[in-house]
């Protein structure tokens, strides 16, 4: 009898294994944040020279900039057109000392909890009118300050968690049934990240086998987080490309979270942009000063960051982006558009948007062979085309 063949476990996400997932804007006060956010959203969030002045988040909905989702649009001329979506949260300024309750400490930390990615604004900018909180100007402190607080709150977290979990496997004593095993298991991983975290490390840079991630998505805890980091440069260092403190900024990142993406932009200038409510305006000074808004690639690498991608559904009626995330197979994909048609899966047909692009039409896709029939196991890849067939006959199961 041939050997079973070895089933390749596929590697669980960090973070919540949802499709409606938010992104945090964190930072000191005073370093842009609102300003930044009230550039992506045009919303009007506070933004005045204060500490405190945004202690309730802002949420906003940005609509993620895609050729490939505008090139859909007029190609089928829909009624609707509905892209994807970046939920993005304002944060309040955390300052040294916040993990103990500094400032407005605690609210603040269960807001950056509550979201599941960081965008983290740093000042590069001097101005003598826009007061420090810490005095003088130094991103390198600034971001340690604030990588300091967010740890701390994940290390006071976890050992709380250490000592209920081991007073209760304590109480289990040897032996025990599968739930009490799989209580043992859960305070061997929770021991382990705490040990991690209080050697000054975050849990996103850790190793973990899929049974720790599995504990670890159920802790939320920020240092598990990606991260983003947005340089706030002045707007005449952004136009003449320098600023001196980006270097230490870079290295920064590069020694104590490699891989990790800083994008350098301007506050003042992206907030006077978004300002100018003509487009030819806009663009006419873009061309003119030889520059280009940032915020679409900000916005891009926050979907990413948060490993969601779409696939399209496109006709006369609608051209839709449906968020999925990566590594999501055909079924559940079909479950984001209605829960029947992941309950009722026959297939997936399925478009390259490269393909319909070169061959101009749905027809002469299938005609050059590129129409593919995909079934359960497929997964679904970020710009894919797709038509599912279902077909239900049983109403749904009560749950």
């Amino acid at each position: 009898m041939p050997p079973k063949k070895a089933v390749k476990e596929e590697k669980l996400l960090l973070g919540r294994p949802s499709n409606n997932l938010k992104i945090g804007v964190v930072g000191l006060p005073n370093v842009g944040k609102s300003t930044f956010f009230n550039a992506l959203t045009n919303s009007s969030a506070a933004a005045e020279n204060y500490p405190f002045c945004t202690i309730d988040p802002e949420e906003a909905r940005v609509a993620v900039p895609d050729e490939r989702f505008d090139w859909l649009c007029q190609h089928y001329k829909p009624a609707k057109e509905i892209p994807a979506f970046l939920t993005v949260i304002d944060i309040a300024g955390l300052v040294k000392g916040a993990a103990s309750g500094a400032g407005l400490g605690n609210a603040f930390l269960s807001h950056i909890k509550a979201v599941d990615a960081i965008y983290h604004v740093v000042r590069a900018f001097d101005d003598p009118d826009v007061t420090h909180v810490e005095g003088d100007l130094d991103p390198v402190r600034d971001m340690e300050i604030i990588h300091e607080e967010l740890r701390l709150k994940d290390e006071e977290f976890l050992a709380k968690n250490v000592a209920e979990l081991g007073a209760s496997v304590k109480r289990l004593g040897h032996g025990g049934n599968a739930a009490d095993k799989a209580r043992k298991e859960e305070f061997a991983v929770v021991e382990k990240v705490y040990s991690w975290v209080k050697e000054g490390k975050e849990v996103r840079h850790g190793v973990w086998s899929n049974k720790e991630i599995e504990v670890i998505n159920g802790l939320h805890l920020i240092t598990a987080k990606p991260v983003i980091y947005l340089a706030n440069c002045s707007e005449k260092d952004y136009l003449r490309k320098k600023n001196k403190h980006l270097p230490k900024i870079k290295a920064w990142i590069d020694s104590h979270s490699p891989g990790d993406l800083m994008i350098p932009y301007s506050g003042a200038f992206e907030q006077r942009l978004s300002l100018i409510e003509d487009k030819e305006e806009r663009a006419a000074l873009l061309k003119e000063l030889n520059a280009h808004s940032m915020l679409a690639k900000i916005i891009v690498a926050g979907y990413s960051a948060l490993q969601l991608i779409y696939y399209f559904t496109g006709g006369p009626d609608e051209v839709r982006a449906w968020t999925i995330r990566r590594l999501t197979k055909a079924p559940q994909a079909a479950g984001v558009i209605h829960s029947d048609f992941e309950r009722g899966f026959i297939m997936a047909e399925v478009m390259k948007y490269d393909d319909l692009k070169e061959f101009g039409s749905e027809s002469q896709v299938k005609a050059n062979g590129k129409y593919n029939q995909k079934g359960k196991e497929y997964v679904v890849e970020d710009g894919d085309i797709i038509y599912f067939k279902f077909n239900v006959t049983a109403p749904a199961k009560k749950k």
